[in-house]
């Protein structure tokens, strides 16, 4: 099938109905290029230095909006996942809506295996599936993300009655809150580098694979006004 694009960049619709080298075929006759996709496929295997880079450099192509995900041809992705999973990261993230991690760190289906819950606190739930992920997946980077305007550990500080069983995630962190004082920003920075100590320490699995080296649990700190990704510890 032949396409014109008049030098307008064609939309994923039109990749999917043409396949990949049609649409670039396309792209070149009207002098354009497709840009690099991201350097690491969810198939990869990567040391833990080498997944948390790529976590980086996908987060610095976001924030600069720069992202490539969108390039991948999710027909194939979809293909090569049905049968089996093989992220190359792993990220907990709090549940709020203004976090989409794999969009933050501009990563497309299969590469980040994400657990999310208010807080981003390593309950028992949370361990058992990121151990499932470092053990089972091999899996060589964990990043505990903590977020700027969290509205878990500013619930924390304020200390105040709060319907139904909100007021659970308080305990989880309040060490955080001690640490840091009422400064929010910090006791969040403070809640993620410890919930990545907790997973550290509390985790088995998850410390006897940090021993060998096979995988590394790092705290992060998410600016949701920027875009980009700290890392904290």
């Amino acid at each position: 099938m032949n396409a014109t694009f008049s030098g307008r960049i064609p939309s994923r619709r039109q990749f999917l109905q043409l396949g990949l080298t049609g649409a670039a075929a396309g792209l070149m006759a009207s002098g354009l290029e497709l840009a690099a996709p991201p350097q690491v496929q969810a198939q990869s295997a990567l040391t833990p230095d080498a997944a948390l880079a790529e976590l980086m450099a996908g987060n610095k192509r976001f924030a600069s909006g720069q992202p490539t995900h969108h390039e991948h041809d999710l027909a194939i992705l979809k293909q090569r996942a049905v049968e089996k999973q093989e992220p190359f990261a792993a990220v907990l993230s709090c549940a709020d809506s203004r976090v989409p991690v794999e969009l933050i760190f501009d990563q497309s289906l299969g590469h980040i295996f994400v657990t999310r819950v208010a807080g981003n606190m390593a309950t028992s739930e949370i361990i058992a599936s990121l151990e499932y992920g470092a053990a089972v997946l091999g899996i060589p980077v964990i990043l505990v993300m903590g977020h700027a305007s969290c509205g878990a550990v500013k619930a924390t500080i304020q200390g105040k009655d709060v319907p139904g069983q909100i007021s659970t995630l308080f305990p989880h962190i309040q060490p955080a809150v001690d640490q840091a004082g009422h400064n929010l920003e910090a006791a969040t920075k403070a809640n993620a580098t410890i919930q990545a100590k907790l997973l550290r320490e509390a985790s088995t699995v998850i410390a006897g694979l940090a021993k060998e080296n096979k995988v590394k649990v790092i705290a992060g700190y998410y600016d949701v006004a920027t875009g980009a990704v700290e890392l904290l510890s």
